[in-house]
């Protein structure tokens, strides 16, 4: 029994040992840092590329794509999801692929390159309130939304933080 605690404790002394490298090394390639899936970065769409896509899709409609963007809010609870902003104040709305990553919950205003699907949805009331509650905004604000509305939507397979 000792035996197989102290291989378990090896093995995860291990890991967390390999993946604080792997970030390390990849901190020092091109000043990002990744979570989610790995993606090679062969181009990513400017926020203003990827507003114009957005004016083009109808809900139903999703585009594979990478676009690089500054974060304009961040969940506050667990990082479960971020804003990223586009041109003329709107904002994507990003999640990530199967809840399976969380971004650092201090990440405003950083510049992010997020790869996945890109599309267009219908926000309820309750989930506005929701992530209202999440982004820290008073009861007041949260309790000021009062209607649906349809959001650009993103969920990432992975994504680069720059340093």
């Amino acid at each position: 029994m000792k035996k197989i605690n102290l291989l378990l404790l090896l093995s995860s002394l291990m890991m967390t040992i390999s993946c604080f490298a792997q970030d390390k090394k990849l901190g020092e390639a091109g000043g990002y840092v990744s979570v989610g899936e790995e993606f090679e970065l062969v181009s990513a769409l400017s926020a203003q590329r990827m507003q114009e896509h957005y004016n083009t899709l109808k809900p139903g409609d999703t585009v594979n794509v990478a676009f690089r963007g500054n974060v304009a809010s961040v969940c506050k609870s667990k990082g479960c999801w971020m804003k990223v902003a586009l041109e003329d104040d709107r904002e994507v709305m990003v999640k990530f692929k199967d809840y399976a990553f969380f971004v650092p919950k201090d990440i405003e205003d950083k510049e992010v390159i997020v790869q996945g699907k890109a599309f267009v949805t219908e926000i309820s009331v309750e989930d506005r309130q929701h992530y209202a509650e999440d982004a820290g905004k008073t009861p007041a604000e949260v309790k000021a939304i009062t209607t649906p509305e349809l959001t650009l939507s993103f969920v990432a397979d992975g994504v680069k933080i720059k340093n």
